[in-house]
């Protein structure tokens, strides 16, 4: 959903914003040694899957993998959990029969019993609308991360904890959630194709380009701007605020290797900005 929504808002990317190309850049600061940031696209495509020297050899030097969040079998079950409602509330209570019965069709053979189906909340019918699943993949690029890091005994952190996570989604208002669902399943196939531009413009390191990819919506449609700037308040600039936080002890000690979404690392509000802010020399390699 990132790729698609995470910079939506009612106006153009803006020029000039500090760090809008590249994927990857060194962290420096004296006596400490260098850091990394790949900025990562959750996607499967065998593109994306396949490192760049410059990458895999940054990689190849880190003692710690830091990614967005990182979930054992326990986490997994009790986001699981927190995806749906568990004060009585369920789908029919914001959505018409007729929109219920789309949200089922557009799953397909993906769609939960309908005991679990009601009591979804929005968020998470929208995470699913939104999966561009990939033919024959395997696994996603953080995935193949993760495994090579524990192949190699890395030390992994999550820069987010489940509860934050999940608190990030449940604080994006119950109306823009609502809006957004009903926007993928009437732009389902337009998105798909977004996806595709998406890919290209990470494939060509271009941070800019996807910011700008992703702001589209709300300028098209402009009564749905609002909500796009809430998505991308909560799910972005929010998060990679926590980010920058959690990574403060990490980067202190060095040789870290950060795997986080692009658009954390991308303009005046990111990932980048706020470790320059806390000291470090951020210079591009990719």
């Amino acid at each position: 959903m990132a790729a698609v929504f995470a910079a939506a808002t009612s106006a153009p990317a803006a020029t000039g914003e500090p760090f809008s190309r590249g994927l990857l850049y060194r962290i420096d600061k004296a006596g400490v040694a260098p850091s990394y940031v790949f900025g990562t696209v959750h996607s499967a495509d065998a593109r994306v899957t396949a490192l760049p020297k410059p990458v895999a050899d940054a990689f190849g030097g880190a003692r710690v993998l830091a990614l967005e969040i990182h979930l054992g079998e326990a986490e997994i079950a009790a986001l699981f959990a927190a995806t749906q409602f568990d004060d009585g509330r369920r789908l029919t209570d914001f959505f018409d029969a007729a929109t219920l019965n789309a949200i089922r069709a557009t799953l397909g053979s993906d769609a939960p019993p309908d005991d679990v189906f009601l009591r979804l909340k929005p968020w998470a019918v929208l995470l699913r609308l939104g999966e561009q699943p990939v033919a024959g993949a395997s696994e996603t690029l953080d995935a193949r991360l993760l495994a090579e890091a524990k192949r190699r005994r890395l030390n992994i952190i999550g820069l987010e904890l489940p509860d934050e996570q999940i608190a990030a989604f449940d604080a994006i208002p119950l109306a823009t959630q609502v809006a957004l669902v009903q926007f993928v399943l009437a732009h389902r196939g337009e998105l798909a194709r977004d996806h595709d531009a998406v890919l290209a413009a990470w494939l060509a390191r271009d941070l800019a380009k996807l910011a700008a990819l992703n702001a589209a919506p709300g300028r098209e449609y402009p009564a749905l701007a609002p909500h796009f700037a809430e998505l991308t308040r909560h799910l972005v600039e929010n998060r990679s605020v926590q980010m920058a936080h959690r990574l403060f002890l990490p980067l202190r000690a060095g040789r870290v290797f950060v795997a986080v979404g692009a658009l954390h690392l991308y303009g005046r509000r990111g990932l980048l900005v706020l470790l320059r802010e806390q000291g470090y020399r951020v210079s591009i390699v990719y």
